[in-house]
């Protein structure tokens, strides 16, 4: 699950300040959500909320419940965003029942849809089975116009980084990390290239002008920032946030600065943080992940660490602070996010 969390960060260094935070990508364990949503707001040891967290990717059918339940343990610090109900595209009707529910979902409380990478490289025809659906699959359609009509962001993760769809060799330069987890390497199979999957996710961009996109991980491709930016040009509908991508923002210096400032308005917060688990130190939910992300984007510090890990845990190499001016932060921490997500903010002081 992911969190888009609002709150008063203030760091305990030389570069100490408050900031009002919308955070894109908190990832919440699927089982016992409500119990996970607590322990992520007692970790918020560094972000000392003034504004609430807006968690999404309730389950489809749990929407209702999750949206129920979260106000009664932190009064108006959650807001859902719903899923696809995946398991039923098979069933006579299912694109009149997905957009249903869609709007479903909306009444119960859901501001938003998110798409996880089920859609483009899990997702078959017989669900585990058969050719896998691609993600500009006709079938969809009236559940994105549904968003749109709706006014729901579409938060969407369709695709992995280009490295996970090279050989595990002495040639990728996520070596390591991709021998660690071979399970994250989509190389081999019948699964579409990189530049495939994405293409397919322009086709609905296209195809769906009035819905709003919130393409996570710096739109799949971070790497490749001249691509991301040719597609933000291409769509008004686009958006991104920079979850889990700072390793590779950081290593770019030059293209990364010019590109925060040219799509100020366009560019999220997010760190698509987890309160468990060791395989992702830099999505490891603590204080020293946000230092080093308000490190990143507020500093000019050179060639240090983009994870709170011994070992880098993406590829070896360190990053650079971006040292962004306050009027782009300002944008990239909250205001494009509360305008797009309709939340009433007000700055801190």
């Amino acid at each position: 699950m992911m969190v888009l969390s609002i709150s008063a960060a203030k760091l305990q260094r030389p570069m100490a300040r408050t900031r009002l935070l919308v955070s894109c990508g908190t990832a919440l364990p699927r089982p016992q959500r409500i119990t996970a949503a607590k322990k992520c707001m007692r970790s918020l040891s560094l972000v000392r909320a003034q504004w609430p967290p807006l968690l999404l990717g309730a389950d489809k059918c749990r929407t209702e419940l999750f949206a129920a339940r979260c106000p009664k343990a932190y009064p108006d610090r959650f807001v859902t965003f719903t899923e696809p109900w995946w398991e039923r595209i098979n069933e006579p009707g299912y694109s009149q029942f997905q957009a249903d529910q869609i709007a479903r979902a909306h009444e119960a409380g859901a501001r938003g849809l998110k798409i996880l990478k089920t859609l483009g490289l899990y997702l078959r025809e017989r669900i585990s089975e058969g050719p896998l659906v691609k993600v500009d699959d006709r079938r969809f359609d009236p559940m994105w116009e549904a968003c749109g009509s709706l006014n729901m962001p579409v938060a969407i993760h369709v695709s992995d980084p280009e490295a996970f769809f090279l050989p595990i060799d002495r040639f990728n330069e996520r070596f390591e990390e991709l021998n660690e987890h071979p399970d994250w390497s989509f190389y081999r199979g019948d699964f579409p290239s990189n530049a495939e999957i994405l293409e397919a996710r322009n086709r609905v961009l296209a195809r769906h002008p009035k819905t709003q996109f919130i393409m996570l991980h710096v739109g799949n491709n971070a790497e490749n920032l001249t691509y991301v930016a040719e597609c933000i040009d291409r769509f008004p509908n686009m958006h991104v946030e920079i979850a889990a991508r700072i390793g590779e923002l950081g290593r770019q210096l030059r293209s990364a600065r010019k590109f925060f400032d040219k799509y100020q308005d366009r560019i999220m917060f997010g760190t698509d943080a987890s309160p468990n688990g060791k395989d992702t130190p830099q999505q490891l939910f603590n204080d020293q992940m946000y230092e080093i992300y308000f490190r990143f984007l507020e500093t000019e510090d050179e060639y240090f660490d983009y994870a709170p890990s011994r070992l880098p845990p993406q590829g070896r190499w360190r990053i650079y602070g971006l040292g962004l001016p306050d009027g782009i932060l300002k944008k990239v921490y909250y205001e494009n996010a509360a305008r797009l997500l309709q939340i009433n903010l007000s700055p801190v002081s």
